[in-house]
């Protein structure tokens, strides 16, 4: 996907009440942006950090411009922008860069099911039956160019595998996909000291057999684009 404005540089100076960060231009003017991630960022939210911004001109937006991208440990690039994730996921699969999700007639979002009052990120169906995919951002980089997930603990994100799991065990195919904004992560695992719960229940849901799936995006700058490109091993 292409930003619809060039991305413009930046250096953070905070990140505050969750959905803000102020940050100094290169002319050295600073201005309040608009940070597109509501968890805990770790690792992407050091002051000082050289970050990317794209801007909508729209009267109805009171901060036009939004925060898209974090340099970290000097050259790796992170999105941070959460809510690219399924834009990416759709995309890829809509391309055929997803090897193992194709041949699909009909493809839906946002749509509702599960015992939970869930909704799954994508809903793909055909002749043969139904896939319900689940998609999570990862931008939580650790030493050993691990990605990880979830960067805090997260009872939605259990609830997910619950559905995914329930799914599977009707006859439908389940899909956990881990959506990679990190260009320094070579393999994704779950974050076991962050959520025990949540890389327990994944090892369940891997068991009965729902399928996991890492992609990596890789981020242009300078042509203002990001794109899933490279599949990721998963270990659990």
């Amino acid at each position: 996907m292409k930003f619809e404005s060039s991305l413009e540089e930046a250096t953070l100076i905070t990140r505050y009440k969750r959905f803000l960060a102020d940050v100094k231009l290169l002319n050295g003017q600073v201005i309040t942006i608009h940070c597109p991630n509501t968890g805990s960022m770790k690792n992407c939210q050091d002051p000082g950090s050289k970050i990317w911004f794209s801007t909508v001109n729209k009267k109805t937006r009171k901060y036009p411009q939004t925060w898209q991208f974090v340099e970290v440990h000097d050259s790796e690039l992170v999105g941070i922008n959460a809510g690219l994730a399924n834009k990416l996921v759709l995309e890829a699969i809509e391309g055929g860069v997803i090897k193992q999700i194709t041949n699909f007639s009909k493809l839906r979002t946002e749509v509702s099911y599960g015992t939970e009052n869930s909704r799954i990120d994508i809903l793909l169906e055909d002749d043969c039956g139904r896939c319900y995919i689940e998609v999570k951002s990862v931008s939580f980089g650790v030493s050993g160019k691990i990605g990880l997930f979830p960067d805090a603990i997260t009872a939605r994100g259990q609830k997910h595998l619950k559905e995914l799991m329930t799914v599977r065990k009707a006859g439908d195919r389940a899909v956990l996909f881990f959506c990679v904004q990190h260009t320094g992560v070579e393999k994704v695992s779950p974050a076991e000291k962050i959520d025990p719960v949540y890389a327990e229940l994944l090892r369940k849901a891997l068991a009965v057999g729902v399928e996991v799936i890492a992609y990596q995006a890789a981020i242009d700058i300078s042509s203002s684009t990001i794109k899933l490109e490279k599949e990721l091993p998963v270990l659990v």
